[in-house]
């Protein structure tokens, strides 16, 4: 059954010791309405762009806040990490949690950000593709050089890895472990396919995940959508014409797009329950989810109304298409 999960990239309106206060109390809050995971984002020196640098120290602390509700990061860029490091502190941060913590992984995709940390985005692939490879080890409990292994163990965490990518050569690398595939609300449009709707891009991604997985290892597909649910449409669409328009050149619109086009190009879902699930029903990734991820981004609604979403997406969206609500 697809489960509905909350994902959010701490962009609120404050000071980032509140963007962490306002975070957790929305993780605790989709933890009563019957989420089963939260998901936070780590970027790096722009706190317009996204405002955690360290998801997992986030993490640790909204374990110790909550009791059931899954714990995700999406993604953490492991290209600028030492991947020794990210396993000892997710598997810290997991057994505190109570086994909890699900490792989302990325390879990167803001080249300014490589600078700082002493590498360069040219070799962005190899880098990637050799720290993915260490974290795997440390993860099995393999050497990692002289004689030396991950302590404390990792358990089932390496069973709980997930990769995110905008290519079908990226859905291919995630599966052949196993792991579970990220899939964006932000993926990009070649011009050529500047039209497309979103499920067009990212099923092929998809196809190649599912034939590269290991015989008898189910798919574990994550779709991430923006989806602001409010008690009526001109609410919504108030909210909308400040977020998408402050973003519209991200999105591919211009100061002159129309509030329709950028919701359009911005693949947002937004209005009441039923236009949302009227919405969310043309997206054929969603047919192939084992989980559906929301998040108000690029909508940005105050906190209030962000947790007023998650519970009318909770209580009126998922179950028209039987999602499971803890």
């Amino acid at each position: 059954m697809t489960e509905i999960a909350f994902f959010t990239r701490l962009l609120d309106e404050a000071p980032a010791k509140e963007r962490y206060q306002l975070a957790t109390e929305q993780i605790q809050h989709a933890e009563r309405f019957g989420f089963g995971r939260a998901w936070v984002a780590q970027h790096h020196f722009r706190g317009a762009e996204g405002g955690l640098p360290s998801p997992i120290v986030l993490l640790a602390n909204v374990a110790a806040k909550t009791t059931k509700i899954r714990l995700g990061t999406a993604v953490i860029t492991l290209t600028l990490e030492d991947p020794v490091r990210v396993a000892e502190d997710a598997v810290v941060a997991d057994l505190l949690s109570g086994g909890r913590v699900d490792l989302g992984i990325g390879s990167g995709s803001n080249p300014s950000s490589f600078i700082p940390f002493g590498l360069q985005p040219a070799n962005k692939a190899a880098d990637y593709e050799r720290k993915l490879a260490t974290l795997i080890t440390a993860l099995a409990g393999g050497d990692l050089g002289a004689e030396n292994t991950l302590y404390p163990e990792a358990g089932s965490l390496g069973r709980r890895v997930w990769q995110a990518t905008f290519s079908a050569s990226g859905g291919e690398r995630a599966g052949k472990p196993g792991h579970g595939l990220l899939l964006s609300r932000t993926q990009p449009r070649p011009a050529e396919l500047d039209g497309a709707p979103l499920h067009e891009l990212q099923l092929p991604i998809i196809d190649a995940y599912k034939n590269a997985l290991p015989a008898g290892v189910e798919p574990q597909i994550t779709a991430s959508r923006t989806v602001f649910v409010a008690d009526d449409r001109a609410e919504a669409l108030r909210f909308a014409e400040v977020g998408l328009r402050k973003h519209a050149k991200f999105f591919g619109g211009t100061e002159d797009s129309s509030l329709d086009e950028l919701i359009t190009r911005s693949d947002t879902h937004l209005g009441t329950p039923d236009e949302v699930a009227e919405s969310l029903a043309q997206d054929r990734v969603l047919e192939h989810a084992t989980e559906v991820a929301i998040q108000v981004h690029s909508v940005d609604a105050p906190h209030e109304h962000v947790l007023r979403s998650l519970e009318l997406f909770s209580g009126k969206v998922a179950p028209h298409f039987g999602w499971d609500v803890a």
